[in-house]
């Protein structure tokens, strides 16, 4: 065997490979799609839980970080 015909081998070797993935993504792309979409479809994507309780926006927790905040950045201008 040689060289030239090592060459055209491999040439051939490589496109194929390269084929054969490119077509393994070509297809888990367009499964990945049709599942979502039925997952879509049968309304198994929506949240079901009832929404939680989130804390206020303003409260008394909000002097206590305040507070917090300020006393690091007052330390921090007086090391640096």
């Amino acid at each position: 065997m040689t060289i030239v015909e090592m060459l055209e081998q491999s040439g051939i070797l490589t496109l194929l490979g390269m084929g054969i993935v490119f077509s393994f993504l070509i297809i888990l792309i367009i499964s990945i799609t049709l599942v979502g979409k039925l997952i879509h479809a049968l309304g198994v994507d929506k949240d079901v839980s009832a929404p939680t309780k989130s804390a206020p926006a303003s409260g008394g927790n909000n002097a206590a970080v305040t507070a917090a905040i300020t006393a690091a950045v007052n330390e921090y201008q007086k090391t640096n």
